[in-house]
């Protein structure tokens, strides 16, 4: 994400009335439950987890070299940008690269946070995920990868950065999903920056590659049965596949994109690819723009629709964070998060296109919500919302589904709203996270089963760090965080999941997702600049339900057997049984 919405979190229009979020919930539905039993659902529900970025070594030439560091005393064990030396075993192209106007010797790719993850529809143990692609943290230099599994997230043999947009200094907010014949599309938001003397960023920089556009919308497609790190189609009509590129419509900024394929084989649209993003040239001003295309059975598309505004928006509000998706009869959903700057609350609220996205209905709010940081952190807050489809009809209608951050004096707690009559009117808040006593919880997600089973994963921090000279607290890597938090509360991180029926009934508690807990600061990209300690752990991560398991991509820092000795964020990929 390019724009600077309140440090990356947003704010809204309006004030509260009927559908303003609860400051707190009495309890969740499913009661409380004990710190002891979280951190023992690992084992008891059978829970696997890997670092799938771990596996490989992936490396590549930047566009813009970045070499500034900071020490292992300030949380960087192994900071700074790392040559590649011959140590890649991805057997990706390092580089350099045809459009790139300089030769950069190809770098380590060591953090892998921000991610999205799909399970194929044509074969359930075969996985692709996306993340931010990391050569340097301090200086938030990084490309868009992805990893791949074809035996249900055991091992991911495949992976390394996305090819085709090496030529800009950035690749931002990775997201990706299957068509229906298996071919996996990844869009891509390719920008300039250089870096002035104090490191800090200047963006759309014109001294950079100065013959491409400063920022555009790309895609990729791998094709079904790639059998290369580098087999990706990334030109269409003999061109690069940008959807469009800065400057449109005298906007020069595009930010967040997000990306749905109507898979629905009874759908009129089926196989249509949908991308939303944002358009404008400051935070105020962004308006949900969506382009189209029909995906093929060969990996190719037909060509990009001309991106049409979505939704009207008042002068001095902003929309941002639209998240698109399609029911079985090829309704297109879109949520997107509208707001002002300061302190105001964000709107989440809610669109629909009944003719494959060429016109859309009116805006409809889902709710007004807080959201304003974290505690005891520097690692910023985005949207803290989510948006998903139900397959099977609830009565007459496709369920929608709503998770959303709601923060107050007692730190921020999630919950989940179901409309179950086309989005007319939505049911109560039932609190998501089900910790006894402190700990956020944050950035939730959801997916849905085919047999109609609700998930919502998100970051928890109920359990305290690690006690001082523990095994675990040297598997954390608390040593290299200068604040020195053993035994700290609400500041070390494990990722969770709810499930629930399709009328939101609860099935259990809250489940622990990672075997270890981890410290969100260690290695943290820097999104602003090396100076600034404001840091950043993804504005989201992934899950996907399919197969008869729920999986989730996710950060995680720690080093528990070797795998990571440098303690960088990798992408932690976790699968249970779904009920």
């Amino acid at each position: 994400m390019l724009m600077r919405v309140r440090g990356r979190t947003a704010a809204l229009v309006a004030a509260c009335a009927v559908v303003c979020a609860p400051a707190a919930a009495a309890a969740p539905p499913q009661g409380f439950q004990s710190n002891a039993s979280f951190a023992a659902s690992y084992a008891q529900r059978g829970v696997t987890a890997v670092a799938a970025t771990a596996q490989r070594v992936s490396c590549y030439s930047p566009e813009v070299f970045y070499q500034a560091s900071l020490t292992p005393s300030q949380g960087y064990p192994d900071g700074g940008t790392t040559l590649c030396n011959g140590a890649a075993t991805t057997g990706e192209d390092i580089g350099p690269y045809p459009l790139q106007d300089v030769k950069n010797p190809p770098a380590r790719a060591k953090d892998f946070s921000e991610s999205d993850l799909h399970v194929d529809p044509t074969n359930p143990r075969h996985l692709i995920g996306v993340s931010k692609w990391i050569v340097n943290a301090e200086g938030y230099n990084h490309l868009a990868g992805f990893f791949e599994s074809f035996d249900g997230g055991a091992t991911w043999p495949q992976q390394g950065h996305i090819p085709g947009y090496e030529a800009w200094t950035d690749n931002s907010d990775p997201v990706g999903a299957f068509d229906p014949w298996g071919n996996f599309y990844a869009v891509v938001f390719p920008y300039m920056f250089s870096y002035i003397a104090s490191g800090q960023h200047f963006f759309l920089s014109p001294d950079v590659n100065p013959t491409l556009p400063r920022s555009g919308m790309g895609v990729a497609v791998r094709p079904k049965g790639a059998a290369s790190a580098s087999t990706w189609n990334t030109t269409h009509g003999g061109q690069l596949d940008l959807i469009q590129r800065t400057p449109f419509n005298g906007s020069n900024v595009f930010d967040k994109q997000w990306l749905a394929i109507d898979t629905n084989r009874r759908s009129p649209h089926f196989g249509r690819v949908y991308v939303s993003w944002a358009i404008g040239n400051d935070d105020s001003g962004l308006r949900i723009y969506l382009s189209y295309a029909d995906a093929r059975r060969n990996g190719t598309h037909t060509n990009w629709s001309r991106p049409r505004l979505v939704l009207p928006q008042a002068q001095r509000v902003g929309d941002n964070g639209s998240l698109p998706r399609v029911a079985p009869n090829g309704t297109v959903w879109l949520a997107t998060s509208s707001f002002r700057s300061g302190d105001e609350p964000f709107t989440m609220s809610l669109t629909s296109s009944r003719n494959g996205g060429r016109t859309w209905a009116r805006r409809s709010v889902i709710v007004r919500h807080s959201v304003n940081g974290y505690r005891n952190t520097s690692f910023r807050a985005a949207f803290g919302e989510a948006f998903i489809v139900g397959p099977r009809k609830v009565g007459r209608f496709y369920p929608l589904y709503a998770a959303y951050e709601q923060s107050s004096a007692g730190g921020t707690k999630l919950f989940l709203r179901g409309s179950f009559d086309g989005g007319r009117h939505w049911g109560p808040s039932r609190q998501i996270n089900d910790a006894s006593g402190e700990g956020d919880a944050l950035q939730p997600n959801l997916a849905v089963a085919p047999n109609g089973t609700v998930a919502v994963a998100f970051y928890d921090r109920r359990l305290p760090c690690p006690a001082r000279d523990t095994t675990d607290a040297t598997i954390a890597g608390l040593l290299f965080d200068p604040r020195l938090p053993f035994d700290a509360a609400n500041y070390c991180i494990n990722t969770a999941v709810q499930f629930y029926r399709p009328k939101l009934v609860p099935i259990g508690h809250n489940v622990r997702l990672s075997e270890h807990t981890w410290d969100p600061q260690l290695s943290s990209p820097r999104f602003d600049c090396i100076c600034n300690p404001a840091s950043f752990i993804g504005d989201y991560f992934g899950i996907d339900s399919r197969g008869g398991f729920t999986y989730t991509a996710s950060v995680e820092t720690f080093n528990a057997a070797g795998e990571n000795p440098g303690y960088h964020q990798q992408q932690l990929v976790s699968r249970l049984r779904t009920p």
